[in-house]
């Protein structure tokens, strides 16, 4: 199986997808000529031509409300935000609009949108161009989120996002481009709305996502050998939340981590958190640990951000609390 990169890996599955459906198209900020901020575009503009790949102007409102519009006429175009701080300037057209038309007409209209940001801190761009409100867009129904940590989920969850026809926001964490995985050749899909066991163990239960993923998996090869056995389970997505696989890995171990990048107040693991106590409160021994971003606006200093920042040690320190 081939190992590419998670640039590669979205890449792959937005251009299978043009080819494979005309409907598809892109638009976003500079992501025809240019070939996209994080070059994840380049070679479509020229490939599919200016009516399948348009750069818009500087206007996350007028993107996605264009993007809205097509769907309802008919197309099932990507449009991708810088940044899913941009996104900010965009919520009346993603919560009022993308995830609301299809029930506030009766089911009459469909919003096969997808929307691509990149979210996350640890690239110095400073505390309004780094942050993870993830759990902000999870909030609305009618809107599906998600979030991958794997370049084989990137490409398979990507596929899913296009082809379904509700609105998805789908999340791309900042560091995790140039992270490698095996992708598999040929086309496939991975179901959204299902959370997935990426290493099994038997002593604690790890519940995370996207770049947390990664860092979740060091600390469990870590903990291995010291003869601690980690089960990470990654939610993939927000909303729909799958809490099947994370409840059942607690009632083994009886004990949990939740490792999120967001901060700690009202966030992803707020919810998780909540779930476990109402759904496995009588097999957990231990109260569940939150790991999560310290409560300040993220500085631009790399080594004052990366404090801020949830790290591997941090990690393993919860797991160890837990026992």
């Amino acid at each position: 199986m081939p190992e590419i990169t998670m640039r590669e890996a979205i890449s792959q599955a937005l251009w299978e997808e043009m080819e494979r459906d005309s409907r598809v198209i892109i638009l976003g900020e500079e992501v025809g000529l240019w070939g996209g901020t994080y070059a994840v575009t380049r070679g479509f503009y020229d490939h599919f031509g200016p009516e399948r790949v348009k750069d818009t102007p500087i206007a996350e409102g007028v993107i996605v409300g264009a993007a809205n519009g097509a769907a309802m006429a008919g197309l099932r175009p990507v449009a991708e935000l810088m940044t899913i701080n941009f996104a900010f300037l965009a919520m009346d057209q993603i919560v009022n609009h993308s995830a609301k038309i299809h029930s506030m007409f009766g089911g009459q209209f469909s919003v096969p949108v997808v929307i691509r940001a990149v979210g996350g801190g640890g690239r110095q761009l400073g505390a309004t161009h780094s942050q993870t409100p993830d759990a902000v867009f999870a909030h609305f129904p009618g809107l599906k989120v998600v979030a991958p940590g794997t370049p084989y989920d990137a490409k398979g969850l990507l596929k899913a996002a296009i082809r379904t026809d509700d609105p998805v926001l789908f999340i791309e964490h900042a560091t995790l481009y140039q992270a490698k995985g095996e992708v598999p050749e040929g086309d496939y899909v991975e179901p959204i709305g299902v959370a997935k066991v990426q290493r099994p163990g038997s002593d604690v239960t790890v519940i995370t996502y996207s770049k947390m993923l990664q860092l979740s998996l060091q600390a469990a090869d870590q903990l291995s050998a010291e003869g601690v056995q980690v089960e990470v389970i990654d939610l993939r997505s927000l909303r729909p939340l799958d809490m099947g696989p994370a409840i059942a890995s607690v009632k083994r171990t009886n004990r949990a981590v939740i490792v999120e990048e967001g901060w700690r107040s009202f966030g992803v693991g707020a919810e998780v958190a909540s779930r476990l106590y109402e759904e496995a409160f009588d097999y957990l021994d231990a109260p569940v640990k939150r790991v999560a971003q310290l409560e300040v606006p993220l500085p631009y200093n790399r080594e004052l951000e990366q404090m801020a920042l949830p790290q591997v040690a941090d990690i393993i320190q919860a797991v160890r609390e837990v026992l």
